[in-house]
Parts: C-alpha cells; sequence; structure tokens
C-alpha cells in the first residue's frame, strides 16, 4: 500500500496537533502514469509497481510486448513445431522446453500485473513441462504422444477461465480487491457530497448570511 498526503487548500491551516489527513492507494498503477503499461499489446492488465530491483530487472529482461514478444512466442510454436520430427527423447524434450518456457513466462507475466490466464497456462504448462522431462528420461511417452493437445488445452481452459473472472469482476487481474473497487468509489463521492453540504449551508439564511435577492440590480434589496 502506497501513502498518499493530501496538502491543505490554499489559505487554510490545519488545528494546532492535527496531522495531516492521508489516504491509502491500492499499489496499482494506471496505464500511461508512472511508465506503468500493460503486457501483450494492452490485453494484460495494467503493471503493478516496479518497487523492487527484482521487479525492475524482470521488467527489463522479459519481453512482455512488442516484437521481442512476438520472437519468444515464434521460439516457443518452433518447438512445438519441429518436435514431431525429432526422435522420440528428444521430441518429448523439445515439448518439455516449449511448455517450461511458455510457463516461465506466465509465472513471470503474472507476478508483474496478476493477469487472470496466467493463473492456469502457468500451472498447467509447468505440469506438463514436468511430464514430459519425464517421459525423455523413459524414453517414451505416458499419455500416448498427446502432449501438444495437452499444451493447447491448457490455453484454451485458461480463456475460458479469464473470460468467466472478466464477467464476473469487471477486470482480467485477479487481486482482492476487484470486487470492492466500484463500492469504494462511490463511498468517496459521497463522503465528497458530504464535505461540501456545509460550505452550500453557510451561504443560507438560516446560517445568518442574507441569501441575494432575485430581483435585477436596480431594484432596492429587502
Amino acid at each position: 500500500m502506497i501513502e498518499e498526503k493530501i496538502e491543505p487548500a490554499q489559505g487554510q491551516r490545519l488545528p494546532a496537533g492535527a496531522r495531516e489527513p492521508a489516504i491509502v492507494a491500492d499499489a496499482t498503477c494506471a496505464p500511461g502514469r508512472g511508465g506503468c503499461h500493460g503486457a501483450l499489446w494492452g490485453w494484460a492488465p495494467p503493471d503493478l509497481p516496479a518497487d523492487t530491483p527484482l521487479k525492475r530487472r524482470a521488467d527489463r529482461l522479459l519481453p512482455r510486448t512488442g516484437w521481442p514478444a512476438v520472437v519468444y512466442f515464434a521460439a516457443i510454436v518452433g518447438l512445438l513445431n519441429l518436435a514431431p520430427h525429432l526422435p522420440e527423447r528428444a521430441n518429448l524434450a523439445a515439448d518439455g522446453l516449449a511448455a517450461l518456457a511458455a510457463a516461465a513466462w506466465c509465472v513471470l507475466n503474472f507476478w508483474r500485473c496478476r493477469h487472470a490466464h496466467c493463473v492456469v497456462t502457468s500451472t498447467g504448462w509447468l505440469a506438463l513441462s514436468v511430464l514430459a522431462f519425464t517421459e525423455a528420461g523413459l524414453g517414451r511417452s505416458l499419455i500416448g504422444g498427446d502432449e501438444q493437445l495437452v499444451f493447447l488445452a491448457v490455453l484454451a481452459v485458461a480463456v475460458g477461465f479469464e473470460v468467466v473472472w472478466r464477467c464476473a469482476h469487471g477486470t482480467n487481474a485477479v487481486t482482492r480487491g476487484t470486487t470492492v473497487d466500484r463500492t469504494t468509489t462511490a463511498a468517496a463521492g459521497t463522503t465528497a457530497g458530504a464535505a461540501g453540504a456545509p460550505a452550500a449551508a453557510a451561504g443560507s439564511p438560516a446560517a445568518g448570511t442574507p441569501a441575494p435577492s432575485a430581483g435585477p440590480s436596480g431594484w432596492p434589496r429587502r
């Protein structure tokens, strides 16, 4: 969480011993602010703040959008296309390497922006890579050679999960605050309206300040 201080209005002094008001903001950032950006050409949610050296290093090295991401994903697709043309052990090892590369990308992407489908893809592809490497060690497939079908099935389930999550929560980011954002905004607006009510009442006749006459300026005021 990040604490932001609010400066008092110009000409207004705080009472003696009073502390400056502060609001607590979520440690998230909106697109275009403070260098925040979304991966996958804006499909992913905005990044969480890069508030540690490790996060900043991950942002520099991980290809999450643009041509670097295209090259990374093309390499994974290339491995999957190459695998069936290799001997059995190399075939399974190539499938395992492709699944591991995809899972690693999704793990880091979820760490940086909580993209919903990465919950499924990171887990599913990591498990598939372990299975494929085990099969490569044994020299045979344990699932009838359907490793690449499993890879695609994990992707399909992940996209379906994200669609359901977005419909239910209004965002494709998996965070604890996703279901309370609108409530918080409404409460903030209600508080602001209540704070402005005393100022409006100060100009009313009941507060001792005469209300301005509704007549033309040349008429005598009562």
